[in-house]
C-alpha cells in the first residue's frame, strides 16, 4: 500500500526552510514548492530574469532529485512573474536555461503575472507537481 502520509523533502544543498517546506511528498507525487531564487546563503542571486530563472528551477530540480525523481517526472510548472513582458523578452535564453537543466521535457505549464513576490527583489517564482515511479521514489 502507497504511504500517503505527506512527508517534507528539504535538501541539503537549499536554504534550510524555516515555516515551510522545498517539497511534500505524498504517496507518489511530489508537490514542489515555490522557489524563487535563493542562493543556499537565503539571498537571492544578482543579475536579470535569466539568472534568477536558472536559480529558482535548479532549486526546483534540486528539490525533484532529492526525491529520487527526474525532470520527465515533472507533471505541472506553474511560474509567477512580477515581469511578464522582461520574461518574454528573454524567453529564448529562458528557453535555452530550461533545456540545459531539464532537456526536452515540457509539462503542463501556467505562467501568472504578480505584483510581487515574498522577497521583494525576486522577479520569479516557480512551484510544480511531479509523479515519481516506485522504483526512484527515495522517501527522506
Amino acid at each position: 500500500m502507497t504511504d500517503l502520509t505527506p512527508t517534507a523533502v528539504n535538501p541539503a544543498a537549499l536554504a534550510k526552510p524555516r515555516g515551510y517546506s522545498h517539497g511534500t511528498l505524498s504517496g507518489n507525487t511530489l508537490y514542489l514548492g515555490g522557489q524563487t531564487a535563493l542562493d543556499a546563503d537565503m539571498n537571492i542571486v544578482e543579475g536579470n530574469i535569466v539568472a534568477q530563472f536558472r536559480q529558482a528551477f535548479g532549486n526546483v530540480l534540486e528539490t525533484l532529485r532529492t526525491a529520487g525523481g527526474v525532470p520527465e517526472d515533472l507533471v505541472s510548472i506553474t511560474i509567477y512573474l512580477t515581469d511578464i513582458p522582461d520574461y518574454l523578452a528573454h524567453g529564448k535564453e529562458i528557453g535555452e536555461a530550461w533545456r540545459e537543466l531539464a532537456g526536452a521535457v515540457y509539462p503542463a505549464m501556467a505562467g501568472i503575472g504578480t505584483t510581487g513576490l515574498w522577497q521583494p527583489e525576486a522577479m520569479i517564482e516557480i512551484l510544480g507537481v511531479a509523479v515519481i515511479p516506485d522504483e526512484r521514489l527515495v522517501r527522506p
